[in-house]
């Protein structure tokens, strides 16, 4: 998912905002593209994010398995569920924010191994708010579950074929920092230059 803006951020199109020179979106791209489980990448985009489309449309003349696919930009349920059907996706599908530059490709396998041995037609990826407290971070969203709070990280797994119902889903509670340091704002991109650097 890359149709953003990053007003936050206080730049126009957020899945291009530069971390160490390196546009966010290229780090999830990497990292889907050396998934062991990953057969064909969609990045869905928007009306909002002209040169987002030019750098992918770039990007996909050297990767075969990556296209695109253009979203009205009326919201982020609206646009994946338009991404998923236009795809022509059948079984499961991975859904991610073109915001979590630290995710690796063997955490997106591990992550899609639990899908598979979890047995129900979803499942999202969370973590324990404690991990954000630790990196100096405030999460937007925190739900209470099992006398814990999590927090949800932007990645999704949901049967396609049942893209307009909702699912049945099983919640993988991780601890990996990667997963906390999606970038909403300018202190998350700080946080994430000193985990790449260090």
């Amino acid at each position: 998912m890359a149709g953003g803006m990053g007003k936050r951020l206080g730049k126009d199109e957020k899945p291009l905002t530069l971390l160490l020179g390196k546009p966010l979106i290229h780090y999830v791209l990497d990292a889907l593209l050396g998934s062991q489980n990953i057969d064909r990448i969609f990045v869905a985009t928007s009306p909002r994010v002209k040169r987002t489309i030019d750098w992918i449309c770039d990007f996909k003349k050297e990767h075969e398995n990556v296209g695109i696919i253009e979203t009205g930009g009326e919201g982020f349920v609206h646009d994946m569920v338009l991404a998923v059907e236009n795809a022509g996706i059948k079984g499961p599908v991975l859904i991610m924010m073109a915001d979590l530059p630290l995710v690796t490709s063997g955490l997106i396998d591990r992550i899609i191994e639990k899908y598979n041995e979890a047995g129900t037609p979803a499942l999202s990826v969370h973590m324990n708010l404690d991990v954000f407290t630790r990196l100096g971070l405030r999460p937007d969203t925190v739900f209470h579950k099992n006398s814990s709070f999590i927090v949800p990280c932007g990645i999704n797994i949901l049967d396609a074929g049942r893209i307009h119902e909702e699912q049945e889903d099983y919640n993988l509670i991780l601890d990996d920092k990667e997963l906390a340091l999606n970038v909403n704002a300018q202190a998350d991109l700080a946080v994430c230059e000193r985990f790449l650097k260090n």
